[in-house]
């Protein structure tokens, strides 16, 4: 039905709105970058214990193995695959072209990740064609001077469009991989014929929770979704997402395409390859997670309000606890003061598994500093030592931001981004999907 419909520019379609998404992207471009794994299992991530999959080639997807699996479950699957630890410059730099073929199209590109993005193409259609066409000259012209392959859905509204870009992608069929139809468009009046047989764990919004909590009063796809009164479905999932669950159900989705949305938060957090219980090291993983969200804040000319420790246990329970200040922050040592008193809030005692910085609630960096009044309580005092750091150190920040941008970002940092040999300790970037496998001196958990 839908591979096949060649809209007119009637209207069938308005707006006219693509998910470009690229096939296993990490993994292609890591193909493409050493010819000699093409045609191999290739997965992209963690090779430690605690390691995950960011990317599977379709050789490797063969055997069951898909995205956010661990990669020892993975490696269990398929003993042969060859584990690359990833390289999110280079798949930055790729995606950056990505966007440059996108902004040929349409100036109306919101990106959703490095590889997925949604396109408005309503604009173009007079000069470029039907959405169809459009969608398949950009897979064309993406495959000739990327070398890389994807798939596009096309419809009216965001979630369709995404739904449809699913079933354009290649498939594993009886441990064989099927090529996809490339681009799958749902018009306005195959909306409805389409969703009906869905589960309704493929709408947006729908995790595991919601989807148990739909199976227990007996809906479980969407057309049984739709017929449902959501004023009957508050009791069981509340009413915000009552409504806009049936919404969806029915093809309702009036998001638009929002070019370059701003980020809520800036975020760095890591995986240790052992559980700690050690304040020392975890202060100072801290301190090195402040120096890498300082630098994403000013690359952007941002200060945040907002400071947030993120501390997953070794039960998996996760943690979180935040400061807001009055004024706001982009100086690492000033964050990191905040953090380390949040920290002091947290159980470690059985161990952290996981530990993260973010900061939130953004201002311009040129705001003016909130004047401020004496404070007596302990956390109060955390925050007035971390404007009084974010005042006294702002030159010095840009002058150290000066000395990396011409020498690299390792020119000059804090002492606590130096592991006990000596040697920078690799940044969440560098290893971004989980640490690696232990090194035979160092004790497993």
């Amino acid at each position: 039905m839908a591979e096949g419909s060649d809209l007119d520019r009637s209207g069938e379609l308005s707006p006219a709105i693509l998910l470009v998404d690229m096939d296993s992207f990490f993994a292609s471009v890591e193909v493409l970058d050493h010819p000699e794994l093409r045609g191999k299992p290739v997965l992209v991530g963690g090779s430690g214990r605690r390691g995950v999959v960011a990317s599977a080639s379709y050789e490797a997807r063969r055997f069951g193995i898909h995205s956010a699996m661990a990669m020892v479950t993975a490696l269990r699957l398929c003993p042969g695959a060859v584990v690359v630890p990833g390289n999110l410059a280079r798949y930055s730099s790729v995606s950056a072209e990505l966007r440059r073929l996108f902004l040929d199209v349409t100036p109306l590109v919101e990106p959703l990740a490095l590889d997925e993005a949604f396109l408005d193409v309503s604009g173009a259609t007079g000069i470029l064609g039907t959405p169809k066409q459009i969608a398949e000259a950009l897979r064309i012209r993406i495959a000739e001077e990327l070398k890389l392959d994807c798939a596009v859905g096309v419809a009216s509204t965001k979630a369709i469009a995404k739904l449809a870009s699913k079933r354009a992608k290649p498939r594993i069929v009886d441990g064989r991989v099927q090529p996809g139809a490339g681009v799958v468009v749902i018009s306005d009046e195959e909306v409805n014929d389409f969703l009906a047989p869905l589960g309704v764990g493929e709408l947006f919004g729908v995790g595991p929770s919601t989807k148990a909590a739909l199976a227990r009063i007996g809906i479980t796809t969407v057309g049984e979704l739709r017929q449902l009164d959501p004023v009957l479905l508050e009791r069981h999932l509340g009413r915000q997402s009552a409504h806009g669950l049936v919404a969806l159900a029915n093809g309702i989705d009036p998001r638009p395409v929002v070019p370059d949305a701003e980020h809520k938060s800036i975020g760095h957090e890591e995986t240790f390859a052992v559980d700690s219980a050690d304040r020392a090291f975890l202060e100072g993983r801290l301190r090195r997670q402040a120096q890498a969200v300082s630098g994403a804040l000013r690359s952007q000319n941002l200060r945040a309000r907002t400071i947030t420790v993120k501390m997953r246990d070794a039960l998996l329970k996760t943690r979180t606890r935040s400061r807001t200040l009055e004024s706001g922050l982009d100086d690492p040592v000033a964050m990191a003061t905040i953090a380390v008193e949040l920290l002091e809030h947290l159980e470690i005692a059985a161990g952290v598994r996981l530990l993260g910085l973010s900061a939130s609630g953004f201002e311009d960096k040129d705001t003016p500093v909130q004047l401020r009044m004496t404070m007596g309580a302990e956390q109060d005092q955390a925050a007035e030592r971390a404007l009084d750091r974010q005042q006294e150190r702002e030159a010095l920040e840009d002058a150290l931001a000066e000395v990396r941008s011409r020498f690299g970002r390792h020119a000059v940092g804090p002492l606590t981004s130096l592991g006990a040999d000596g040697v920078v300790v690799p940044a969440q970037r560098d290893v971004p999907f989980g640490p690696e496998a232990v090194r035979p001196e160092e004790p497993e958990a």
